[in-house]
């Protein structure tokens, strides 16, 4: 039984995928029928239907052209899609395991300036080089960054599609569409005994010159790419698990038309206690365990509500977490992972609490071991989960974005004139100051203090203090 019924080739404007396409008709195994599902038009320009299907039946049910080019074309049916077709066809077509995957990428700088020329002369294929339009194409640092990012962030959801899905793909790269083996070796891919003995030569490249001659501002081009970080060699490494949307801890008023969504180790007793103080209430009777349905009705039946979230500095909020939920025997410990950075983790912390002994020199040296250990664990370097308590407010806020956004975010040291004005924007004008969080114990973070701990901080949140402009941590 043949592996695939039907092919997409994925590609974008001037990567070749014109040229693929005629390589593939020109086997009797394969019909290609152009950009299916691009939403301008149908295959092809001033077309209107595919194997009968027009582009007004194919906006009521993409499917339904799918399995007409599975069903009716000649040999294998295929199409061509690019990162702004219908989306509908994408999520049928990258779930299928029965399509068949070709990946066509060009040089990003090649198939910009491809593109600015086709724009500039209005010629998009070649097919006799007499008729060839000659242009220059003006570089646009910003524009192409754009064209750049929109590539990249369509590549990388392909990639992590198909390895979700435990598929894989034929690539190919523009200088491979001139090779006769690679194009046979991608028939014998897709299934097909049958083999060219040489390429469609209908159309023509157009622009054979180096980018240097084809770029009328080549020297500001230059200048351009030398800031883009093409190996993204600047950027942050992440290993930190993907969190949940955390939605039975968010918080609602009473009556107040507020949503808290609290991040661990941050300001969250104060502000359920100032939620509850807008109707004359303790915390106590806020609404929270809610599940993704009771919000959306909360938020559809409560017009004009708003959402917020409180950062914490990434140190202060680590040192919390040690000393609530690590440190402490208390409510609220984290036992069984106290236990592990004790004993394998050699986390210098008496096992009983801390006591008489346990002075400021101790606890500098404690906080220290465990933020060793969290630039580790944040890392994926060992076994103990990345507790919600210590993962990136980074981390946590994409969690959310999974149901729902905040839509105001606050940092700890501002809240005060902040949650004020919230307060009165949806009718509470004398709302009750909230209260500062206590110093942390058996030691505050102004005790221990000093430059190391910083580096140590920023270091292992560097997501976080980029994200959010952090600075040093001031008492």
């Amino acid at each position: 039984m043949p592996q695939f019924d039907y092919f997409v080739v994925f590609a974008e404007m001037r990567t070749g995928s014109n040229l693929l396409e005629a390589n593939l008709n020109a086997f009797e195994s394969f019909e290609c029928h152009g950009e299916a599902f691009n939403p301008a038009f149908i295959g092809y320009p001033n077309r209107t239907e595919i194997l009968g299907i027009t582009q007004a039946m194919r906006e009521g049910d993409p499917a339904r052209l799918i399995d007409t080019i599975k069903t009716q074309s000649t040999g294998m049916g295929g199409f061509r899609f690019f990162h702004d077709h219908d989306l509908r066809a994408l999520e049928i077509a990258t779930a299928d395991p029965r399509c068949a995957k070709i990946i066509l990428t060009r040089n990003p700088a090649e198939s910009y300036v491809s593109w600015k020329i086709a724009q500039e002369t209005g010629q998009w294929k070649l097919t006799n080089v007499k008729r060839r339009k000659e242009a220059k194409a003006r570089f646009d640092a910003a524009e192409f960054e754009d064209h750049i990012a929109r590539l990249q962030t369509f590549q990388v959801f392909l990639m992590n599609t198909l390895q979700k899905t435990g598929q894989t793909a034929f690539y190919l790269d523009y200088e491979d569409l001139n090779n006769l083996e690679v194009m046979n070796g991608l028939a014998r891919f897709l299934g097909s005994d049958e083999r060219l003995e040489a390429l469609d030569d209908k159309l023509k490249i157009q622009n054979p010159q180096t980018l240097e001659d084809k770029v009328a501002n080549f020297d500001e081009m230059t200048a351009a790419l030398a800031g883009i970080d093409r190996f993204n060699l600047t950027r942050t490494p992440n290993f930190e698990p993907r969190r949940g949307a955390a939605v039975p801890a968010h918080v609602v008023g009473v009556k107040a038309p507020l949503l808290f969504m609290p991040i661990r180790s941050g300001p969250e007793d104060e502000v359920r206690r100032w939620l509850a103080a807008l109707d004359g209430t303790t915390h106590d009777a806020l609404y929270t365990n809610l599940n993704q349905k009771l919000l959306r009705q909360w938020q559809h039946g409560t017009p004009g509500h708003r959402s917020f979230t409180v950062l914490r500095h990434p140190l202060a909020r680590a040192h919390t977490a040690f000393c609530t939920r690590i440190l402490s025997r208390g409510p609220g410990c984290l036992g069984e992972i106290r236990r592990i950075l004790r004993n394998f983790h050699k986390l210098p912390i008496p096992g009983p609490g801390p006591d008489e002994t346990y002075d400021r020199r101790a606890h500098h040296t404690a906080f220290t071991a465990f933020l060793q250990f969290l630039k580790a664990n944040l890392r994926g370097q060992t076994s103990v989960r990345v507790d919600a308590n210590w993962a990136t407010q980074s981390a946590v806020l994409q969690g959310m974005a999974q149901v729902c956004l905040p839509d105001l975010i606050l940092r700890e040291d501002e809240m005060q004139l902040h949650l004020g004005a919230l307060a009165k924007q949806v009718g509470y004008p004398g709302a009750t100051p909230i209260e500062a969080a206590p110093k942390d114990t058996p030691f505050a973070l102004a005790d221990i203090y000093d430059d190391t701990l910083e580096a140590l901080a920023a270091d292992i949140y560097q997501r976080d203090y980029e994200a959010f402009g952090f600075g040093a941590w001031k008492a």
